[in-house]
């Protein structure tokens, strides 16, 4: 059986979001949101928010239990402040939070005392995807099953 942890993360987030993008609804600010202190625009693609969703939820099944901060952290990067050195910044703890809200709404991520899990229908979801981008590589590159 193939796991979420055996496929690229870039292919699988990607086959995650295009399965999520049926499932959320788009909140009305996304096309007019940084994602962090450390971005000068928005971001240019217009499926960024279920990539996104897609991308934490592999992050809170990886390091579960996480949390809102420790997620942010995680999508910061360098702030540019001038002549100054740069320091870190964090990621949009709004999008993070929307994002994590939409996932426990639909059962994939559960809220507890030290912060979010995956649960069995996130794992499911995750391993249903990773089993898609599977045969899909497969077919690509048929020397691949003996990795898989």
């Amino acid at each position: 059986m193939v796991n979420f942890k055996d496929i690229p993360p870039e292919m699988l987030i990607m086959e995650v979001s295009s399965r999520l993008s049926k499932e959320i609804p788009e909140p009305k600010w996304v096309k007019e949101v940084k994602t962090g202190q450390h971005k000068e625009r928005g971001p240019s693609d217009a499926n960024w928010y279920y990539i996104r969703a897609a991308s934490l939820l592999r992050k809170v099944a990886v390091n579960s239990p996480i949390g809102i901060e420790k997620l942010a952290s995680e999508y910061g990067g360098k702030v540019d402040r001038g002549s100054k050195a740069h320091h870190a910044g964090k990621g949009s703890r709004k999008v993070l939070r929307t994002a994590l809200q939409d996932l426990e709404k639909l059962g994939y991520v559960l809220k507890g005392k030290k912060g979010r899990s995956i649960s069995s229908a996130g794992t499911k979801l995750l391993n249903s995807a990773a089993l898609g981008v599977s045969g899909k590589l497969k077919e690509k590159i048929p020397a691949i099953e003996k990795y898989i």
